[in-house]
């Protein structure tokens, strides 16, 4: 299979993505700059976090407007596999791939630390190496991670089983006091209808390989390469 990585003007996590994808997973992985159109023929497409444009506007609204988008949509749209991290995240919900959107956190703060969230759902390419219900714990570092959608579209996520992650205590708990950013029902990630979009505010990437103290996000970028090696 072959990965690529997006990167846009702000772009911080471009580099950490490419590198579990490349070093830790041996898949090939190339950049893509976000003024191309040509998607080099990848099976997998990573929107990296950071600050694309200076988060000017709202988080990812002119990213979205980049022309890379364009064949990004397209591509999802015939079924193929992208995962949305941070301002990823952000970006899809401006393109319209996911529903919804992110606010500024409930603190108006920026958060940076490590949070445990809940998988609920492991029957998806990107998360079936891991337990149903099992908790996790990855790092957090965003000023806008505050998912809301309204009450047709919250029920909807639910009903669908869309909600992937939920922030949630060390024991599994999802209680307010262990939602960081004030996302409507603690919402950690949520995936398209189809199931081939990911968008997460947590970062999978700084947590899998040993040398950053840990491989708590392994699982995540394992399932999916296990899904699209068995498909190519």
């Amino acid at each position: 299979m072959k990965a690529g990585v997006v990167v846009f003007p702000g772009s911080n996590c471009d580099h950490d993505c490419f590198y579990v994808l490349n070093k830790i997973f041996n898949i090939d992985t190339v950049f893509l700059w976000h003024k191309d159109r040509n998607l080099n023929n990848v099976d997998l497409i990573v929107l990296p976090g950071g600050f694309s444009f200076g988060d000017y506007l709202r988080c990812g609204a002119i990213a979205n407007l980049s022309p890379i988008m364009n064949s990004v949509v397209d591509f999802a749209g015939k079924g193929g596999y992208v995962l949305g991290i941070c301002n990823g995240f952000q970006i899809l919900t401006e393109s319209g791939l996911l529903p919804g959107f992110l606010m500024m956190n409930s603190s108006l703060n920026f958060i940076c630390k490590d949070v445990y969230v809940k998988i609920m759902n492991n029957s998806l390419p990107f998360t079936k190496n891991y337990q149903k219900k099992e908790v996790t714990n990855i790092p957090i570092a965003h000023k806008d991670g505050n998912y809301y959608a309204g009450t047709s579209i919250y029920k909807s996520l639910k009903n669908n089983n869309q909600i992937i992650f939920q922030y949630c205590d060390v024991n599994g708990i999802i209680t307010e006091g262990s939602n960081p950013n004030g996302s409507i029902g603690n919402i950690a990630g949520i995936v398209n209808i189809k199931g081939n979009v990911l968008g997460m505010m947590p970062h999978p990437e700084r947590l899998a390989d040993n040398v950053l103290g840990g491989r708590e996000a392994y699982p995540l970028f394992q399932s999916i390469i296990d899904f699209l090696d068995g498909e190519v």
